[in-house]
């Protein structure tokens, strides 16, 4: 059962009037997708199972570690809980200016479409790791979802856990066994690259990253059921056990394979492979942690109006489609050989500072634009694409 807002509202919800936890979570997890994906753009090195230098320095060690623990696996299903979270309320506006449910469900499909799209031109152009296929892969088969009852949601969410943890195994054992080679983001001719992403990302998205999301999904729509981020304060008893036992699992499944990427450990091909899954899927439990930090955050605010900082992570919140296109179009700059060429210069350390100072850029570019209702020109385009001249 879902619960449509007070105030019927067609089309895309207008900024002012946007719950501030969900937006600044994507604000504040837009800095862990950052951090997880500039090293990616580095080469020269052999890499583990999460893509850091085997051989790099103390420092790119410990910041390596500190990311597997704390950022790689963990963002990424927190999307994927806020994107089904954020298609129930799109739902319960669109019903509630009284459109049957086949009708939202054409404008939810033709949404996801074009979020498929957003992602092939994003692969075409720029990442091969994009995760806005997988989103919109997952909003175009699993839209029912929204529909369905609880059990039956929830069910889905355990299949999805499962076919993930047969997913990783199988990942994981490609990792070991191919050969080691520069990820896309490093090659120097940018058509071979072009070539390779496309490549990349069309096996990745309904397979690995698909997976990864599944389950994260249909548990933002259970919780968007309830209006969890939207009213935290009623919710906080069931947020603070989300916080602290989502937390612990993600910690303690991300020690064994933080041991290994960090040269600390060698255990055998298959102890590497499980400790490779095991720290993907307690992941989601990490994911699914953050945002509930994040209401709790929220529910303990001050009622008014929020301060400079909260208002300028909530505005790269609201832009999150175009903040995160645009990290990727500052690492290809900086880190492509056919571009700033640091790819090869530099190490995961550096990277991640770098990955830092990008991410406070789209900040500070979000905290000056968004004022006033003024959309990201990826929500923008996706707002018209998706609902027309209305």
């Amino acid at each position: 059962m879902s619960i449509a807002p007070p105030a019927p509202i067609e089309g895309a919800t207008p900024i002012t009037h946007r719950a501030l936890a969900p937006d600044l979570a994507r604000g504040l997890m837009l800095l862990l997708i950052a951090l997880a994906h500039a090293h990616m753009y580095l080469s020269g090195h052999e890499a583990g199972f999460r893509g850091y230098a085997l051989d790099g320095g103390s420092l790119d060690r410990l910041v390596g570690g500190v990311q597997i623990l704390l950022v790689d696996g963990r963002a990424l299903p927190m999307f994927a809980a806020l994107f089904g979270y954020g298609l129930v309320q799109l739902a319960n506006r669109q019903l509630a200016t009284g459109r049957s449910w086949p009708q939202v469900r054409k404008v939810l499909r033709r949404r996801s479409l074009w979020l498929l799209a957003f992602g092939f031109c994003h692969a075409l152009l720029l990442f091969f790791g994009d995760i806005l296929g997988a989103y919109g892969l997952i909003g175009l088969v699993l839209v029912g979802f929204i529909r369905r009852e609880d059990r039956s949601v929830l069910r889905a969410a355990v299949v999805g856990l499962v076919l993930h943890v047969v997913v990783l195994f199988g990942f994981g054992l490609l990792t070991i066994s191919a050969p080691k080679g520069d990820t896309p983001a490093a090659m120097a001719d940018p058509i071979e690259a072009t070539v390779m992403r496309l490549i990349g990302w069309s096996g990745m998205t309904p397979t690995y990253f698909a997976a990864s999301v599944v389950p994260a999904f249909l548990f933002g729509i259970w919780a968007a059921r309830r209006r969890i981020l939207e009213d935290p304060v009623p919710h906080r008893d069931l947020l603070s056990r989300v916080a602290v036992v989502g937390t612990g699992l993600a910690l303690l499944g991300g020690v064994p394979l933080m041991l290994i990427d960090t040269q600390i450990w060698t255990p055998s091909d298959m102890v590497a492979v499980s400790a490779y899954a095991l720290h993907s899927v307690t992941g989601i439990a990490g994911g699914l942690a953050y945002a509930a930090i994040i209401g709790l955050v929220v529910s303990r605010m001050r009622r008014g109006y929020p301060g400079p900082v909260v208002r300028a992570l909530v505005a790269c919140g609201q832009w999150s489609l175009t903040c995160y296109l645009l990290q990727s179009v500052i690492f290809v700059a900086v880190f492509a050989p056919y571009a700033g060429g640091l790819g090869t210069r530099v190490g995961d350390a550096a990277a991640s500072g770098i990955a830092v100072v990008a991410w406070l850029a789209t900040v500070v570019l979000a905290a000056l634009l968004a004022p006033g209702g003024r959309r990201g020109p990826a929500e923008a385009a996706l707002r018209r694409l998706t609902y027309g001249r209305r």
